[in-house]
């Protein structure tokens, strides 16, 4: 489900006590998910782990994402 979105990388392997860590994203524009499993609190929930490198992804490459998407729209001038 989650590896169809670009920006997403699914690190998952139960069996190998595989997760994405803070350490995991250091540096990168990912987002990384793992623990992937059904919410036991809503019949179509999911619950999972994320983490991203909170100063790229989400201050500088949200921004420069935000103004491509404005710049291809034509909203900007």
């Amino acid at each position: 489900l989650f590896s169809d979105f670009p920006g997403i990388t699914v690190v998952d392997d139960l069996q190998k006590l595989s997760y994405p860590l803070p350490s995991t994203c250091d540096g990168s524009d990912e987002v990384y998910i793992g623990r992937i499993r059904r919410d036991i609190s809503s019949p179509n929930g999911l619950s999972f782990w994320c983490v991203s490198d909170n100063l790229r992804k989400g201050a500088a490459t949200n921004a420069v994402q935000i103004a491509e998407l404005l710049a291809k729209h034509k909203a900007c001038t």
